[in-house]
Parts: C-alpha cells; sequence; structure tokens
C-alpha cells in the first residue's frame, strides 16, 4: 500500500475552478490561492439566497483510542460515495489542522488512505495562512496588554489624557490572555516575562514587571473560536471586541474594544472569514475552514462554511471534533445555536478495536503495535465493549436526530465482529451500521454507509437542544455531565465557585456551556473505559470565552499547549530533488 501522500501525489487534481463549477460557484466568486485551492467570497450567500438548504449531516465517534479511529478519513469517504457512488451533489465540510500534531505523531487532518483531501501538502501545512493571520493576531494583543501595563505605569493621567487614553489599570493577576504558536512544544506552557533593562529618555532605568503567563498551541486561540463561530464580518467584529482578556482592579472586565486593539485584529483576521475551497481525491469539493482545539473549544469547522455548502450542494457532511460527548455534543449545544442550522442526521464511526479496549483490552499506544487481543476474533471482550457505542448512540438520540453506524473496518476485523457490532447498533436505535473500507477502497467503500445517510435523511428530524441558555451555569453544567457523561453529580473547587458567581453577575449567565475534559473517556479520567458508573464531575476551573460565546469549565487538567513525542513526525519529512515533499504521512 501506498503511503498517504505517495497516494494524494499521484492523484488527478483538478483546476479549483472546475470543481467550485460543479456547485455552481464562478471565477469571480473566488480568491485564488494557486491552481488548487481558493477562498470564497461571502457573498456567495446573497447570491444563492434563494436556494433550498440541503441535508446537513454531522460525522463523530464512540470514545476513540489514543490512535483515532478515522473519522476524517470516514468523513471524505461518505462525502466520495455520495458523490461518486450515488452521484449525489455534496461537498465536504471540515477544520484546518494545526501544524503542531502534523509535525508530532498524530499526522495530519486531510484523511487517509484512498479517502483524502488533496492537495495533502498545503492541507496539512501552511494552506492560505488563516493559523498564522491567528497567530499574529493573538499575539498582538499579547503584546498590547503588556505595553498598556508599562506605560499606565511610567506616566500620569494627564500624560496618559493627552495620548487620548483612559487609564485601565489592569489587574495582572486576572490575566487570562497567554502567547500563542502554531508547534508544540512543552517547554513554553509556562514563562515568566517582563524583563527589562532598556533606559528612559531621562537616563533612568524603565520599570521591570515579571509576571508569569505561557504559550497556547495557535488553535486554542479564543480568536480561532471566533473564527468558527461567526456568522458574518459585522458578528465577527463585535465578536473580537467582547474578548475578555482580564479584570481592571475594580473587577471590571478589560474587553479587546477597551483596550482599543479589536480593529486591528479584524483588519488582520478579515480574509481569514472566507471558507478555503479544496476536493477530495475523487473531485467532490471540499469546504476547509477554522481549526478550533476540540478540548478547550467546540471542535468544529465554521458556521460560513457551512452556510455556503449548504446553498451549493444538496449533502453536507461535516465533522465534529473527538467523540460525540465532546465535538458532536458541542456541535449541538453551541455551534447550531449562533448558526439555526437544523442537522438531519449523525453518522457515528466505530473500531472493533476502539470496542475492544472499552471491554477491557490491553492499553493501546501510538507506535506501540497491537496486542493480539486487537487483531484476533474475540466476541467476548467486543461484546463486554459495546456499551460505550450504545451510550454514543443514546446521547445522539437525545438531540432526536438519527443514527447511523460507520464501522470503520481493518483487515483483521472479522464477520462475526462486524455483525455483532451492527446487530448491537440497532437494538440501541441506530437506523443501521455499515462496514467501511473506505481507506483503502475509496468512495467505494463507503458506498452502502451514503445509501443508509441518505434513507436517514428522509426521515423528519427532531432536533432539540440538550438544555436552555436560562438556566444557571451550574444547572447546564450538571445537566451534561449526568446526561451525556452518565456522572452521579459535580463537585466544584472553591475557585470555580468564585468564577461561576463573577460570571452571573457580569452578565455571562446565558451562554451556552463547552465543557473541557479528556476525549479518551465518557468521564474526566481518561482510565475510565467504556460506560463508567458511579462517579462526579470535578470542575477545578471556570473560565469565559466571552468573544467566541460560551463559558468552558475545566474538568481536571487541559493542556492547551501539547509536547512532542521523542519520534515526532518532523523527522520523516523531507524535500527531494524535485521539490516534492517525501515523508509527510
Amino acid at each position: 500500500m501506498k503511503s498517504d501522500i505517495e497516494i494524494a501525489q499521484g492523484a488527478d487534481t483538478r483546476p479549483i475552478v472546475d470543481i467550485a463549477a460543479r456547485i455552481g460557484l464562478a471565477a469571480d466568486d473566488l480568491e485564488f490561492h494557486g491552481k488548487y485551492i481558493a477562498k470564497v467570497h461571502l457573498e456567495v450567500l446573497k447570491k444563492f439566497a434563494d436556494r433550498s438548504q440541503g441535508k446537513y449531516i454531522d460525522v463523530t465517534a464512540i470514545t476513540p483510542t489514543p490512535l483515532g479511529e478515522g473519522k476524517t478519513t470516514t468523513t471524505i469517504g461518505l462525502v466520495q460515495a455520495l458523490g461518486t457512488e450515488l452521484g449525489k451533489s455534496v461537498a465536504a465540510c471540515i477544520r484546518q489542522p494545526s501544524m503542531g500534531p502534523t509535525f508530532n505523531i498524530k499526522g495530519g487532518a486531510a484523511g487517509g488512505g484512498y479517502s483524502q483531501i488533496i492537495p495533502m501538502e498545503n492541507f496539512n501545512l501552511h494552506l492560505t495562512g488563516d493559523i498564522h493571520a491567528i497567530t499574529v493576531s493573538h499575539n498582538l494583543v499579547a503584546a498590547a496588554i503588556d505595553s498598556r501595563m508599562y506605560h499606565e505605569s511610567t506616566q500620569t493621567n494627564e500624560q496618559l489624557q493627552r495620548k487620548g487614553l483612559t487609564r485601565i489599570d489592569i489587574d495582572p493577576e486576572t490575566i487570562t490572555w497567554n502567547r500563542v504558536v502554531d508547534v508544540c512544544d512543552r517547554s513554553l506552557r509556562e514563562i515568566q516575562i517582563g524583563f527589562n533593562d532598556a533606559m528612559r529618555e531621562d537616563g533612568t532605568p524603565s520599570p521591570i514587571f515579571p509576571r508569569k503567563t505561557g504559550y497556547d498551541i495557535s488553535v486554542a486561540s479564543e480568536l480561532m473560536a471566533i473564527l468558527a463561530l461567526t456568522t458574518s464580518p459585522q458578528d465577527m467584529r463585535q465578536r473580537i471586541g467582547r474578548v475578555v482578556i482580564g479584570l481592571d482592579r475594580k473587577s471590571m472586565p478589560v474587553t479587546l474594544e477597551r483596550l482599543r486593539i479589536a480593529g486591528a485584529v479584524m483588519a488582520l483576521m478579515k480574509d481569514t472569514i472566507m471558507p478555503n475551497l479544496m476536493q477530495t481525491l475523487e473531485g467532490q469539493p471540499a469546504f476547509v475552514h477554522a481549526g478550533p482545539f476540540a478540548n478547550i473549544a467546540h471542535g468544529n469547522s465554521s458556521i460560513i462554511a457551512d452556510q455556503i455548502a449548504l446553498r451549493c450542494a444538496d449533502y453536507v457532511v461535516t465533522e465534529s471534533g473527538f467523540g460525540a460527548d465532546i465535538g458532536m455534543e458541542k456541535f449541538f449545544d453551541i455551534k447550531c445555536r449562533y448558526s439555526r442550522l437544523t442537522p438531519n442526521a449523525v453518522v457515528l464511526v466505530a473500531t472493533v478495536r476502539a470496542l475492544k479496549m472499552h471491554g477491557g483490552g490491553p492499553k493501546v499506544k501510538p507506535g506501540v503495535p497491537l496486542d493480539k487481543a486487537y487483531t484476533n476474533e474475540n466476541l467476548d471482550l467486543l461484546e463486554i465493549g459495546l456499551g460505550n457505542l450504545g451510550a454514543h448512540i443514546r446521547n445522539a438520540r437525545r438531540f432526536g436526530i438519527p443514527v447511523v453506524v460507520a464501522v470503520n473496518a481493518f483487515e483483521t476485523d472479522t464477520t462475526a465482529e462486524l455483525e455483532m457490532i451492527r446487530k448491537y447498533a440497532v437494538k440501541e436505535g441506530a437506523e443501521d451500521a455499515a462496514k467501511c473500507t473506505h481507506w483503502a477502497d475509496g468512495g467505494k467503500g463507503a458506498r452502502q454507509l451514503a445509501k443508509l445517510v441518505v434513507e436517514a435523511c428522509k426521515r423528519p428530524s427532531q432536533f432539540k437542544f440538550l438544555y436552555p441558555l436560562e438556566w444557571s451555569i451550574k444547572k447546564k453544567i450538571e445537566c451534561i455531565a449526568t446526561e451525556i457523561y452518565g456522572a452521579d453529580g459535580v463537585t466544584y473547587t472553591p475557585l470555580a465557585e468564585k468564577q461561576i458567581e463573577s460570571y452571573e453577575n457580569a452578565g455571562f449567565g446565558r451562554l451556552p456551556i463547552c465543557m473541557a475534559k479528556t476525549h479518551l473517556s465518557l468521564s474526566h479520567d481518561p482510565d475510565l473505559k467504556g460506560v463508567p458508573k458511579g462517579f462526579s464531575i470535578p470542575i477545578r476551573e471556570v473560565r469565559a470565552s466571552v468573544g467566541a460565546g460560551f463559558i468552558y469549565p475545566l474538568l481536571g487538567k487541559m493542556s492547551t499547549m501539547p509536547g512532542l513525542a521523542s519520534h515526532p513526525g518532523y523527522m520523516d519529512i523531507d524535500v527531494d530533488e524535485k521539490g516534492n515533499i517525501r515523508g509527510l504521512f
């Protein structure tokens, strides 16, 4: 079998103008970035305002192993099957990957095998520069915060007023705005800044203000979450202005508007709002836009890309980050609230190996060969682990959406194992389950899945949110914990209690909840597999992304800056004598 990059580089890549034409987009609707990639102007929303909306499908997964279960590959395989095999008008909407995981152990997010987005090198690297724009914007804000504190400490109110400034008096202990970079670098998780040996004009030393801060990975920036959840340039500008970076010494929120930097951030980010148009290996259009971190943020591609795609295609397949307890719940309760788009079906990706892990199988580690328990038939182990699949089916059904299970099959999976999964899925309320071999066979390998999805989309959707926004912050948190995770209850640290009270008092209580937790368990503890029982969810801290528009409780310690593995992916990447990238995946 060829590597992913060899498959991608050997593909018949078509000019992006031809791909665009398939869904009614003309050259004037595009801003070209070479021959095979283009940004799409937002004016097409007005151009296609009278078109009916296509069917809206979310691809999610069971609780995965650390290897991932092929959610993106399934998304692309399904799009190819709908287009190539069934002749449907279809488009994909997926996130742009961070280069942190790309150069580490996770790899890229373009799919894999014969179900990929191409050109995959561009997809996984710089693309059109959206992440770079967010990185610069975010770090400009960080510099502005420290600069404002410095100048306010060295100038009187009268001097500030002559420059058109009003003293903000930021409390440095409340600042939550780190700096960002789009690589994995554990050494930057916590740093100390503010040392300064410069001299004033009068020859006296400048004051120094050392303080602890740190770096996050760029896709964890609130500006990335704003890009994903915005609905127009005007909405984007307002959200940027509402971002809260900390408090002043009177405990009032310090926003980007108060810092007078919101306009500059908008200027840097104004082109990022246009979705990127690419293609699958089989020539279906793919909108690639935004890349919010799926733990700390909502982990979905952009609303704007979905809105455009739904006016251009009869079927739109998007993907939500991690398992159904994280990305799918946030897709429904956060993204769909702001987009006002109604989903028609959920595709739940499962694998035999993940279900065996939930049945008590040996630990699965990246870079380590799978134990024989995963490569040999073991119906007893599989049967025990099926409960995790059932929990996720029930979670999707809570929102009133039909569910189709996609079993991403490996060559070691047996017919008996696959049939056990199918029967169980139907018993638990799924429409059906399909064996999928799209990694090896492209769209042909997801043909049965595509047929099931088309039928599921014909069913009446009775979509409903899990909770109303009018509930208190605590009541919303507890609803998610008990209904989606299966917890007995929730506990709060004194810090979390204080933060919740302050957010309620500040008027942020009506925002939706974005739970930041591990993706490796239905619970907060990554070691609890299957369907954990008898546990409480500990809320250690609660933060507010007011600009993006959600409250995010932290369940345990969430790292927003991954570290590099001992053998990261960058060790295998190079450029050959012809200028071709090799070893990417």
